[in-house]
């Protein structure tokens, strides 16, 4: 039987930010995959995802500066912009064992499953960890219906041929949105149905009434408030039976949710703790078995489930193995919803805010008329500033086309707290997104 220093299971970001450092520093590594090689973001996430999505960036904002020097007509091609796609994601997976491989990292395809708390077999193979990193992410979860067969995923949509002429989105988190947008670009009738008023849980309840304010005028159909019952196959059409009446649609997306890829490592044969919200850890990612680890997706946490935080675990727990380590230390997390308009926060959550109303107040800023905005001719575009009560700034979220952009300039007041006073002395190009930061604080 091979004994490893480290055996990780799970070669996504979080897997392979792990795997590299302890490699450098002389670590004999192994690490176990049972899907393709890099995991789900470069895979069939938020890399292919942005990809497509470029191509609505482009005919938007061509779109947006009609009748102000620009004319004609874009339509998107989806065959050319699914080979754009596939052009990066299909060589994600050699590309990545290659890497490892280069490196010396030993490799092993299948499910890995726990025989006690240091061995694993993989198919009929059984190697040994002295330590061990569990990064196996997350699936899309399946909305236990009636019909549930005929509901397709975020991967599915990810990987289609073709655009259908409508397309129905079930649930109403980020993944919903985002895929809407570029459905509704490529030529869909969209339609999204969510359980309750409130989608987008987790941002700003009115930026996200203006967002899908903004979506309603493209043309995407909302169903609040509305709970799907039964999903039945009509002819070429899926009738989806609601507590409001039917829907008819030419193909349904489940975007219910994504639940923790813990069910095949045996979990029960050590004395890690898991629910089906993920695996529990430590503040220093350590599970009940100290020397078995957990990072990523399949962590249940409060902090976002995001690529950029799982290699924050990743280099952390790297370190951590090859020394002692203080409690993790989570910066600022921004977040984003990615469309031509997107929407963006960072700082104290929704959640806070809402529970502790009494310690913030905020002020919303339109932005439409600064020359930023006038110039890409984004109406949309506002920013609210959350202070607490002693006017320090506690959160930031943004509606416009480049929030993405903007965001990221708070995390340096917010996360690596440099003041208003210090960027004031901070000359920006001009003028660029950046340059409003001082204007802004």
């Amino acid at each position: 039987m091979q004994t490893y220093d480290v055996v990780i299971i799970g070669s996504g970001p979080a897997g392979l930010a792990v795997a590299y450092p302890l490699r450098e520093a002389g670590k004999k590594i192994a690490i176990i995959e049972n899907d393709l090689w890099g995991g789900t973001c470069p895979n069939r996430g938020c890399d292919p995802k942005k990809l497509l999505m470029r191509g609505v960036e482009v005919k938007k904002a061509a779109e947006a500066m009609f009748d102000h020097g620009v004319s004609g007509q874009l339509s998107l091609d989806w065959p050319q912009l699914m080979a754009f796609k596939k052009a990066y994601t299909d060589n994600v997976p050699q590309s990545t064992e290659a890497g490892l491989a280069q490196a010396g990292i030993d490799r092993y395809e299948g499910e890995a499953s726990f025989v006690d708390p240091h061995t694993i077999a993989i198919d009929q193979i059984q190697i040994r960890g002295e330590k061990i990193v569990v990064a196996t992410g997350q699936r899309p979860a399946v909305l236990d219906i009636v019909g549930k067969e005929f509901l397709r995923s975020s991967t599915d949509f990810l990987a289609l041929a073709e655009i259908p002429q409508d397309i129905l989105f079930i649930g109403g988190g980020y993944i919903t949105f985002e895929l809407a947008v570029i459905a509704q670009a490529a030529g869909a009738k969209v339609q999204i149905l969510h359980h309750n008023d409130q989608p987008l849980k987790g941002f700003d309840p009115e930026f996200t009434a203006d967002l899908v304010a903004y979506f309603r005028t493209q043309g995407i159909v909302f169903h609040l408030n509305t709970t799907s019952k039964e999903i039945r196959k009509v002819e070429s059409d899926y009738l989806i039976e609601t507590d409001h009446g039917p829907l008819r649609t030419k193909l349904v997306i489940g975007a219910t949710g994504r639940i923790p890829n813990t069910e095949s490592l045996n979990l029960t044969q050590t004395a890690v703790d898991f629910d089906q919200h993920g695996i529990f850890v430590d503040d220093h990612l350590r599970t009940k078995e100290p020397h078995i680890y957990g990072i990523g997706d399949v962590l249940a946490k409060d902090v976002p489930k995001l690529t950029p935080v799982a290699s924050f675990e990743a280099a952390y727990v790297a370190d951590a193995i090859m020394g002692d380590q203080a409690a993790i230390d989570y910066p600022v997390i921004p977040t984003v919803v990615f469309g031509h308009l997107k929407l963006a926060r960072i700082g104290v959550s929704e959640r806070v805010l809402q529970e502790q109303a009494a310690q913030y107040h905020s002020e919303v800023i339109d932005l439409a008329t600064w020359y930023t905005y006038r110039r890409l001719n984004d109406p949309q575009a506002q920013i609210k500033l959350v202070y607490d009560n002693e006017d320090k700034l506690a959160a930031v979220t943004i509606l416009a086309t480049i929030a993405d952009e903007v965001i990221n300039d708070f995390v340096y007041h917010l996360g690596a707290q440099v003041s208003a006073e210090q960027l004031k002395k901070v000359i920006f190009a001009y003028p660029t997104p950046s340059s409003d930061l001082t204007a802004l604080l």
